[in-house]
């Protein structure tokens, strides 16, 4: 199973938005299934996220947690060693968008990662703005989604 996040760039931290991103994976995911969570890793609730599904790995030990990069640029490399060395992710992927131009990239990483998914888990509480966006993609491409400000 192939789990992604939609949500916003700025937002609070919460220990009770934690319990519920762990909650709806546990209630989500089979006993011994293998899942991959791919992440954004560019906004707050990227990597409160990211931090989650890490704290998942003693619950899901068949469990993959992945930074989906929009960029593959030298200055991005730094970031990406960054990302390894703090042990926040298991593997990086970049997908298959070299000829988009940067100010795209970000859009279709995130088309790239709600296509591969099974599952779409967000927070997306205002209509407007790239979480809006993708979270509209997902619904479009029929993708089973789960708001959490809903």
């Amino acid at each position: 199973m192939i789990i992604t996040f939609v949500g916003h760039g700025s937002m609070q931290f919460s220990h009770d938005l934690s319990r519920k991103i762990k909650k709806t994976i546990l209630e989500n995911t089979g006993i011994g299934e293998a899942v991959t969570f791919y992440c954004g890793g560019y906004g707050d609730f990227d990597i409160h996220c990211a931090s989650v599904c890490r704290s998942l790995k003693s619950h899901i030990p068949n469990c993959e947690v992945v930074f989906v990069t929009p960029y593959f640029t030298s200055s991005q490399q730094a970031k990406l060693k960054n990302f390894v060395d703090m042990g926040l992710y298991d593997s990086i992927v970049y997908p298959p968008i070299e000829k988009t131009p940067p100010r795209f990239a970000i859009s279709k990483r995130n088309e790239w990662m709600i296509s591969k998914a099974d599952l779409v888990i967000a927070y997306v509480s205002r209509t407007y703005g790239g979480a809006y966006q993708t979270l509209q993609f997902a619904r479009r491409k029929k993708k089973r989604v789960i708001n959490l400000a809903e």
